[in-house]
């Protein structure tokens, strides 16, 4: 059984920075790639990030030079930095994990408003 949580999301002004966490049950090495999604209200969910075994990392457009993913096989975690946050970036995010099966955590809610 994979389960992945998500923590981090909060409120933050425009501008601001957050960085959400995502930890896996067991090693992440067997999942390629990591991603985090994420979900406005009323709108599909859409990717935002994706990072290989390898490295290699993917952004959507919206968030390219403003959102970082990281991972850390010694702690089982895959990281998003995001920055300059905007208010079009309110949303749920969602860890998503690449093996056997398509995995997905709870989710945690990010706010950017004034």
């Amino acid at each position: 059984q994979v389960q992945l949580v998500e923590s981090g999301g909060g409120w933050v002004q425009p501008g601001g920075s957050l960085k959400l966490s995502c930890g896996a049950s067991g090693s992440i090495f067997r999942f390629n790639p990591m991603g985090w999604y994420r979900q406005a209200a009323g709108k599909e969910r859409e990717l935002v990030a994706t990072i290989t075994r390898g490295g290699s990392t993917n952004y959507a457009d919206s968030v390219k030079g403003r959102f970082t993913i990281s991972r850390d096989y010694t702690k089982n975690m895959v990281y998003l930095q995001m920055s300059s946050l905007k208010p079009e970036d309110t949303a749920a995010y969602y860890c998503h994990a690449d093996g056997t099966f398509g995995y997905w955590g709870q989710g945690t809610q990010v706010t950017v408003s004034s």
